[in-house]
């Protein structure tokens, strides 16, 4: 993971917090970010430490808001959701540079013709043939790919527009 500043094996929810403590000092204390969580400090220690089996997602919600760290959402959704698991997102946000290559790379106007064509292709008749399976699951992995870059990039901006 890129820029998450996460050491491995580290806690989401410390990391965090920790991150956010770095450009708000209130945040470096537990007590604090557990009185602005609306959460008994202890209750954050367990989320913390790793204690707790899920976190609340309105929680995780505060977290992220609380922390400017919409990538703490998609990693909740993406980690611990039964329904976002399977979805494309991203749960880092690396550097812009690296978001927009990828994200060009994705909108490659060869690409995007291929894919054009492969989905009319596929859809004239209304439905998926057997001989037709692998290029939609091929179509889905390239659109799957550019859905997380897109995350990403959402992410990056909602980081960049919480900067004041």
């Amino acid at each position: 993971m890129e820029s998450n500043g996460m050491k491995e094996g580290e806690n989401i929810y410390f990391a965090c917090r920790k991150r956010a403590a770095e450009s708000n000092e209130r945040l470096s204390s537990r007590d604090v970010a557990a009185d602005l969580l609306g959460i008994s400090s202890s209750t954050l220690a367990k989320h913390e430490l790793g204690i707790t089996k899920c976190v609340p997602v309105d929680t995780v919600v505060m977290m992220a808001e609380l922390y400017r760290t919409p990538e703490l959402r998609n990693w909740y959704c993406k980690n611990e959701c039964p329904i976002g698991k399977p979805l494309p997102m991203a749960v880092a946000v690396g550097s812009l540079e690296r978001i927009a290559l990828n994200l060009l790379d994705g909108l490659d106007d060869s690409l995007i013709a291929k894919l054009k064509k492969d989905v009319l292709s596929i859809s004239k008749d209304g439905k998926v043939a057997d001989d037709e399976l692998e290029t939609m699951k091929h179509i889905m992995v390239i659109l799957d790919k550019l859905a997380e870059t897109i995350s990403e990039m959402r992410m990056y901006a909602e980081k960049r527009s919480g900067e004041a």
